[in-house]
């Protein structure tokens, strides 16, 4: 759902689930020039917060590792980046999913 969501607004997604030496990443997609290290978060249940809430500075640490993996596989020099968050709410009813572009930034 993630991924068609981002297709239709534009984004080439380019990698899902993709595993590296640091870890893995749910989505990584072109956003015209910049790529585009997606988290994709599901939470069934309100009571226990908001999706996006779980991508606690732990989670980005590590998902800063794993994007510091997949960039050194392409090679140099690396392309502007950034961390997006798509949060899916599961409760009752149709799914709700919020993008959020540029999350975090990693060392704020």
């Amino acid at each position: 759902m993630a991924k068609a969501h981002l297709e239709r607004g534009g984004y080439q997604v380019v990698a899902t689930r993709k595993r590296t030496l640091g870890g893995e990443l749910d989505l990584v997609a072109w956003d015209g020039p910049t790529l585009v290290f997606v988290e994709v978060k599901a939470r069934s249940d309100a009571g226990f917060g908001r999706a996006e809430e779980m991508v606690d500075r732990r989670k980005q640490e590590r998902l800063g590792q794993a994007a510091a993996a997949y960039l050194a596989e392409l090679g140099p020099p690396p392309p502007p980046c950034r961390f997006d968050v798509v949060a899916v709410d599961m409760g009752s009813g149709p799914p709700k999913l919020r993008h959020l572009p540029d999350a975090f930034r990693l060392g704020d």
